[in-house]
């Protein structure tokens, strides 16, 4: 289902702000939009962004996550299929994250992200299926399948 045509819904709100606020990376506005007890798996498994496996968890963590692996690139997000489940708290997207760092470094990943809820509209839970082998690399604009 395009992302155009997905019912407004608790989750689908949720997760554009959560989108609008990293690509402006408004740390304040992002956290926001967090419940105490959030807990962010991106990627799910052990990753440099998961290094337990377990996921971050809680506002703090979430913040140390935003300061280490947002704030230090301009991250580009494009929503490509947005699939709404029959509650209104949970929904998942396939997107494609485009991330350049300081020097001209870039990085492409696509994958399934997914988005819970509580009934406040807080995000409770976000998690991403892909993986560093799927990450595509470049330097100055261009891109490449290297990983290294």
């Amino acid at each position: 289902m395009s992302e155009k045509i997905a019912p407004a819904t608790p989750a689908l709100t949720a997760s554009q702000a959560s989108w609008r606020c990293v690509q402006a990376r408004d740390r304040a506005g992002w956290l926001a939009l967090m419940a105490d007890d959030v807990v962010i798996e991106d990627p799910i498994g052990e990753a440099v962004t998961n290094p337990s496996g377990h996921g971050v968890r809680g506002r703090a963590g979430v913040g140390e996550f935003f300061d280490a692996n947002i704030a230090k690139n301009r991250l580009t997000i494009t929503c490509e299929e947005t699939f709404p489940s029959s509650s209104p708290h949970e929904i998942a997207h396939i997107l494609a994250l485009h991330s350049r760092f300081e020097g001209g470094f870039t990085s492409t990943v696509r994958g399934v992200f997914t988005y819970q809820v509580n009934d406040a509209g807080l995000i409770t839970n976000m998690r991403g299926y892909w993986n560093m082998d799927a990450m595509i690399f470049g330097q100055d604009g261009s891109s490449d399948s290297s990983n290294g």
